[in-house]
């Protein structure tokens, strides 16, 4: 830990102050009571609009199921985004959705599943009071019967058109907005990130921020 303080301190020399103070008051208003989850979505273009969203959003974590299809990101699309938002990876276990979604309940999150289904309620009626990993299933077949007997609870963006769903980035978008807004104003949730996340958070930001960081690293350690 003093290491990884220390190495903050010296990277920082290599960013101007105005970025510096841009980082700290973003990191402000990054949430952890949030996350989001990503079931082997496979279009580019749709992977990449949830982390633009995420980051608009201050949705810090995202996890990404790969069992099927590798989560790639388009760089025109995400606009930098996957920069600043904590991506975590599945792939390679024997069931790499269950893998996700109990690491997610070991760390009080209740699995909320975006799908209509007979036990649903609308996005709008959703309690936030508890710890959200909200699941998106892909843009053709929807979540896998993994998710739904892991879920606790289901959600749905009410329709009042003829189409039956939004595209797979919309509906994250409508869902991150409404959610944001409602944890935000509830002053008995302690939404934001610990002090053990921002400093992770804050270091990837730096490192991410700085050209051939590698190479300032080494003469870091090396003078250490």
């Amino acid at each position: 830990m003093e290491n990884i303080t220390a190495l903050t301190g010296y990277l920082e020399q290599f960013l101007v102050e105005r970025r510096l103070e841009k980082f700290k008051k973003v990191l402000n208003q990054r949430m952890n009571h949030l996350q989001i989850v990503l079931e082997n979505v496979y279009q580019a273009h749709n992977a990449s609009a949830v982390l633009r969203s995420a980051d608009c959003f201050g949705v810090q974590f995202v996890h990404a199921i790969e069992s099927r299809h590798t989560y790639k990101v388009s760089e025109d699309v995400a606009m930098g985004s996957e920069n600043w938002i904590s991506l975590q990876r599945y792939s390679g276990a024997e069931n790499n959705t269950r893998n996700c979604l109990r690491q997610l309940k070991e760390k009080g999150f209740r699995i909320v599943a975006t799908t209509p289904h007979k036990n649903d309620c609308s996005i709008h009626e959703l309690p936030v009071d508890k710890k959200i990993a909200l699941v998106f299933g892909t843009e053709q077949e929807g979540i896998s019967n993994d998710v739904l007997e892991e879920a606790d609870e289901f959600v749905k963006i009410p329709m009042h058109g003829f189409t039956e769903s939004f595209n797979i980035s919309v509906s994250a978008a409508l869902c991150m907005f409404e959610l944001t807004r409602k944890i935000r104003s509830n002053s008995a949730i302690e939404w934001g990130l610990s002090k053990e996340e921002k400093d992770s958070v804050y270091l990837t930001w730096l490192r991410n921020s700085i050209k051939n960081v590698e190479l300032i690293e080494k003469e870091f350690f090396f003078k250490k």
